[in-house]
This record gives C-alpha cells, sequence and structure tokens, in this order.
C-alpha cells in the first residue's frame, strides 16, 4: 500500500534547478509498498493515490532520518560491561582485517535510543586505541539482523592518531609509544600494501597454478584504501595530528574523512585545498584530555561557513547517541547557520559517506527514511513523533520511555 505522509512542513535536503534548497510548508512524502520514495513535493502538485494510507503531518514537520557518521553503536554494548565491550582489538597496534561488522549486536539499547531521536543509520567504527583499528559498516537502526540492516559494508577503514595508540602500547612497550611511532607504523604498512598490490597483479599475470599467490588478509585491506574503494576514517583530534594525517594521505593519495577534527578551524585551508570533509564531535563533553584543549562548540560554524563539508558526530558511547540533536542545537548556538545545520546531520553524513543515492534525503528512489517531528527539530523541546524506516513505522512517541530493545 502507498503511503502519503501529507500536509507538514517538509524538509527534504534537496536542491532545486538553480541549486537552491528545496522545501515547502505544506508539503506530501509518497512512499511505494517497496519502502521507496516515490514523489515529494507541495500538496497542490502531488497527487495522492486512491487508497493510500495517508498521515495527516499537519503543524509537523517532516525531514530525513538523522545520520551519526561516527559510532560505536552495537560494538560497544550499554549496561552491559566487559562482555560487550568489543570496540577495540588491543593485541596488535595494527589491525585492518578486523571488521566492526563482526561485533555489531543489534538488541544494544542504543539501537532503541537511536530511533527514539530520530536517528535511523549510524556507522560503527572500530575504536581508537590502534594505529589502523579496522573496517567500519553503516547501518540502519532498525533490524534483528545486522546483514539486513548494512546501508554500506564495509564504509571505511579507522586509523588513529595521538594520545590513543600512545597509551594503549606505551603501556604494553610497544610500538607506538609516540606520535613518530604511529606516524612510522602506518607509512610502513602502507609501503607494504603497495608491495603486496604490485606481487598480486604479477602473480595474476602469471597464472601459475603450481604458484598459488599467498594471500594477507591485513595488507589486502589497505590496498582498498589504496585503490580508493574505500576512505581512510582518521581520528584525529589536535592540529599537529591532523597535518600528520594529511601530510601521510598526500605521500600516497588516497582518499581520507577527518574524524572528530577537535581543531580543524585552525586548518580550514588545508582542508579545503584537498577537499577533506570533517565529522566534527563529540561536542557535548568536559576537556577531559589534552588533545580536548582546543575544543569549541564553534567548530562546525567556522567550518561550514569556509566551505569545508561537515557531519556531526556522538561518537557514541562516549556521548550517548540520542543526543545527536542536541548537539547540532548547540552548535547552532554557536553560530552554525539555521538553514544549513540539518544538512550536517542528514545528506552530508551520507555523501561523506558515499550513499546519498540511498539516504540523507527525501527525494524519488531513496529509501524512506523519515522522521515527523512535533516542530522545528532545531527547537530543544520538540520531539520525534513518528520514525520510519524503509517505509515502515518503527518508532511512534507515547509518552513512555523507548523500550530497551524495540518490538520487531
Amino acid at each position: 500500500m502507498v503511503l502519503a505522509i501529507r500536509g507538514g512542513r517538509v524538509l527534504p535536503m534537496t536542491v532545486d534547478e538553480h541549486g537552491h534548497d528545496q522545501r515547502w510548508e505544506s508539503g506530501v512524502v509518497l512512499v511505494g509498498d517497496d519502502g521507496k520514495i516515490v514523489e515529494v513535493g507541495p500538496v497542490e502538485q502531488v497527487q495522492i493515490p486512491e487508497g493510500a494510507q495517508v498521515i495527516d503531518a499537519s503543524g509537523k514537520v517532516v525531514t530525513p532520518g538523522f545520520i551519526d557518521a561516527h559510532t560505536h553503536v552495537g560494538i560497544g554494548e550499554m549496561g552491559v560491561g566487559r562482555e560487550g565491550a568489543d570496540t577495540n582489538e588491543t593485541t596488535d597496534p595494527v589491525t585492518p582485517h578486523v571488521r566492526a561488522i563482526d561485533a555489531t549486536y543489534p538488541g544494544d539499547s542504543a539501537f532503541a535510543d537511536a530511533l527514539a531521536a530520530g536517528i535511523t543509520a549510524v556507522n560503527i567504527m572500530p575504536g581508537s586505541a590502534n594505529v589502523i583499528g579496522g573496517l567500519a559498516v553503516l547501518v540502519k537502526t532498525h533490524g534483528t539482523r545486522i546483514d539486513d540492516m548494512v546501508v554500506r559494508n564495509p564504509s571505511g577503514l579507522k586509523a588513529a592518531m595521538g594520545e590513543n595508540p600512545k597509551r594503549t602500547y606505551g603501556d604494553q612497550k610497544k610500538m607506538p609509544s609516540t606520535r613518530l611511532g604511529i606516524a612510522a607504523l602506518m607509512r610502513e604498512h602502507l609501503v607494504r600494501a603497495s608491495n603486496y598490490l604490485l606481487k598480486r597483479e604479477a602473480a595474476e599475470l602469471l597464472n601459475d597454478p603450481t604458484k598459488p599467490f599467498e594471500r594477507d588478509l591485513k595488507l589486502e585491506v589497505i590496498g582498498m584504501v589504496l585503490r580508493k574503494e574505500i576512505p581512510v576514517r582518521w581520528h584525529a583530534h589536535r592540529s599537529d595530528d591532523i597535518m600528520t594525517a594529511l601530510r601521510i594521505r598526500d605521500e600516497f593519495g588516497f582518499d581520507m574523512v577527518l574524524d572528530h577534527a577537535t581543531e580543524a578551524h585552525l586548518l580550514v585551508d588545508e582542508l579545503l585545498r584537498r577537499n577533506i570533509p570533517a565529522v566534527v564531535g563529540p561536542t557535548l563533553t568536559a576537556r577531559y584530555k589534552v588533545e580536548l584543549k582546543g575544543r569549541t562548540l564553534s567548530t562546525p560554524a567556522i567550518l561550514v561557513r569556509e566551505g569545508v563539508k561537515v557531519a556531526l558526530t556522538t561518537d557514541h558511547w562516549v556521548v550517548p547517541v540520542q543526543y545527536l540533536p542536541v548537539a547540532l542545537i548547540m552548535a547552532v548556538k554557536a553560530g552554525l547557520d539555521p538553514d544549513q545545520a540539518l544538512k550536517l546531520v542528514t545528506i552530508n553524513p551520507a555523501e561523506i559517506m558515499g550513499v546519498s543515492d540511498r539516504i540523507g534525503c527525501l527525494a524519488p528512489g531513496r529509501d524512506a527514511d523519515l522522521v515527523i517531528w512535533s516542530g522545528d527539530p532545531l527547537d530543544i523541546y520538540q520531539r520525534p513523533e513518528q520514525v520510519y524506516v524503509n517505509g515502515r513505522r518503527v518508532y511512534e512517541y507515547s509518552g513512555e520511555a523507548p523500550p530497551a530493545r524495540p518490538d520487531y
């Protein structure tokens, strides 16, 4: 059955033929029975088919589902302790071959919290204890089997600069114990992977069954980066660490996304020159470590104003995922243009992760992941009243706290 959400203020995160942001004070979103958006537009132009299920959204606001571009939802399970702590494989500083999807539990209560906050997709990352931490996965926040929830897998290769790898392996009397060691290990494994790709190509040309090529899962993954199949998702807070990441990126020519980006406002020209996007956050924290001394809520506003593509992150569980809308509101209070703000949690993260053909906006052919808000999402007093994933209503506000695990 076709679903029609009618009469609400629709903010689709799309542009018209002149490049202007579209929005309709009274709009319609038509959803097909395949869970895809069929049509979006003003009420006077969209014809609602006979027999469609009509949801009256008058007085409400309709947006795409929010996306948190950097989380540990499902692999750092809430309220479980050591048994649910699968974020970091801290036995080796270089673990590119570990995969977040292999440790993600859909029953983590954070998925329900995310849905209740209007967040319909999260990028799940290994942690930052390692120089190279492993493969990320982008998933919907509704489902019982993680493989059915995947939007993109892998969605990037996690790497980390700074204090976390230093502390983790310095305490074990291993390399790296310094920033010098972090950069050296990263370069060493990029060179190894480059050599590995050349050897594999040579073996494929020879095609000699008596000399089978010996695979190396670590180097195969890094090879995906060198071949620009996935970006490096690089954890870096301080400006010196950001510059080291950019320096290595320039040497090897791969794609990267700057994650956390705490002092990225000091390096706007460097990011713009390389067209590097920034996933900023978590911003709702104290300056609890040396790398956060330069943290300011104004970073998203500065970067957006200068033309850097920006998304926001809670870094859940560092800040619980349901506070992503709060982080967005605080960024607006710190100078972020309200007309640009919703892009940081919808179309921008979708574009950064290469999935804007599926999620991040309300447009024909996209997945019908959307939220009906009680009012302006940038108003702290407003809330998601209904949340849809793939055209199915998966959350409805009842005045009570969401269950620890949604009723699927």
